[in-house]
């Protein structure tokens, strides 16, 4: 245990550890009850509940394991939210992909990940993007999961004769989600440890009160079985959904490259940064060592986590958590990782998990992601007006592609507008370049000229 992970020469112990990593995964293990809200029978995926949630868990312990043992940091990973927000959303509702073809371009973005980071290129890339894009990304997928969130809780309304309005208090499920939400708020205003997990397990006991004491309906059902069972149904679909995949348009092909690609990256590196910033591993220069093998494990996890059925898989900043309560090796990734593997006897507990008790978790996972327009200079008009659509048009249009295109488009055009043309990194062009080719070829395919 010495030998591997240098317990004494990082100032820490096997019982530290252990608590550390129990600590993280208690923070995050709202992804597994979360996740098939997602990707699941209710979703736009339409995967059986039960095999995204065998998936969720085994593509989490395999990625915590990994960046554990590649780094010895204490950071763990699962499938990404945002990233699951993208798939469910943008992959499969927008551009029409089965599951198997979504997770086909997951595969493949993660092999592309894999050769990216060996060659270095995949750093050259991120920082080709400016800082406010990076934040305004980030912001623009909490908004987006914020509005789902406020949708599933049934707080939204297309009846109202506006575009959007409030929904219903009258519906039972609506007024748990309401209290959901406040539960999650005041947990995580008094600091709670894993304030998002307690909150669920929370609002769901309330919901089963109300609905087998009461008669109430909340939407929770009973297991058809208390036996736990795994469902490996999505196992290697990825690879029944090439033909599919490369059958489609090319313009939504190369969007569903740019999106993955993109998206995960800068997920992935602002997560990595906070968390070992929190741990205090960054060097003179702000720069993460070992940052090569983060990615490479985040990498060879999204890969991995395709094959096994769930979307991208990344670093989760409730790393922190962990790193807080003295983790300090990869020994803590290690208890995280079992962890997870235990979890997976979880699935007779599903059906109890109403959406009510999820919904919340959204919102609030939504303020948090928010929180990065705070570095975004508003004062700027150059770099406020990219970062302002960024942020807009993903919860607007419903589409975290089209709030990326939007955002990096006016950004070129801005600062070209501005004579600023040294601050566009030449990638830029490249980046904006194949979104513009995305809507040209989108509008002649639908004139009928293609």
């Amino acid at each position: 245990m010495e030998k591997l992970f240098k317990l004494q020469a990082n100032g820490t112990s096997i019982k530290t550890e252990i608590i550390a990593g129990l600590t993280t995964f208690f923070t995050m293990a709202y992804i597994i009850f979360v996740n098939p809200t997602f990707l699941g029978s209710e979703s736009p995926v339409g995967m059986p509940d039960i095999a995204v949630m065998t998936a969720t868990c085994l593509a989490a312990a395999i990625g915590t394991w990994l960046i554990g043992w590649l780094t010895n940091y204490p950071l763990a990973q699962a499938p990404g939210m945002g990233l699951n927000a993208v798939f469910a959303y943008t992959l499969c509702l927008g551009m029409g992909l089965s599951y198997s073809a979504a997770l086909s371009a997951v595969f493949i973005a993660g092999i592309f990940f894999i050769v990216l980071t060996v060659t270095g290129a995949r750093k050259a890339i991120v920082n080709a993007i400016p800082l406010s894009l990076k934040k305004a990304i980030s912001a623009g997928i909490g908004f987006f999961i914020a509005l789902i969130g406020f949708n599933n809780a049934g707080l939204l309304s297309s009846e109202t004769g506006t575009i959007i309005g409030m929904g219903s208090l009258a519906e039972p499920t609506t007024l748990l989600a309401l209290f959901g939400l406040i539960l999650t708020i005041v947990l995580v205003i008094v600091k709670c440890p894993g304030a998002l997990f307690v909150s669920i397990i929370g609002t769901s006991l309330v919901g089963c009160i109300l609905q087998f004491c009461f008669n109430v309906p909340m939407g929770v059902s009973l297991p058809q079985s208390w036996v736990p069972v795994l469902d490996f149904s999505v196992f290697g679909a990825a690879f029944a959904g090439f033909g599919e995949l490369f059958s489609a348009p090319i313009a939504s092909l190369i969007a569903v490259m740019i999106t993955l690609v993109l998206v995960d990256m800068f997920d992935t590196i602002g997560t990595l940064i906070g968390a070992a910033n929190k741990a205090g591993y960054l060097d003179e220069n702000g720069n993460l060592p070992k940052v090569e093998r983060a990615m490479l494990a985040d990498a060879i996890a999204t890969s991995a986590g395709a094959i096994i059925g769930t979307s991208t898989v990344t670093t989760y900043v409730e790393s922190t958590a962990g790193i807080s309560a003295g983790g300090k090796t990869g020994l803590t990734s290690s208890v995280t990782g079992l962890c997870f593997i235990l979890a997976l006897f979880l699935s007779p507990v599903l059906g109890f998990v109403p959406g009510a008790a999820t919904a919340p978790v959204l919102i609030v996972v939504g303020v948090m992601m928010a929180g990065a327009l705070k570095d975004v200079d508003w004062h700027d008009m150059s770099i406020a007006i990219p970062s302002f659509l960024t942020v807009i048009c993903m919860p607007l249009f419903y589409s975290i592609t089209d709030g990326l295109a939007f955002g990096f488009i006016s950004y070129v055009v801005v600062k070209l507008a501005s004579r600023k043309v040294k601050e566009i990194h030449p990638l830029m062009y490249v980046i904006v370049a194949l979104f513009l080719l995305k809507y040209v070829l989108a509008a002649l395919t639908t004139l009928g000229i293609i």
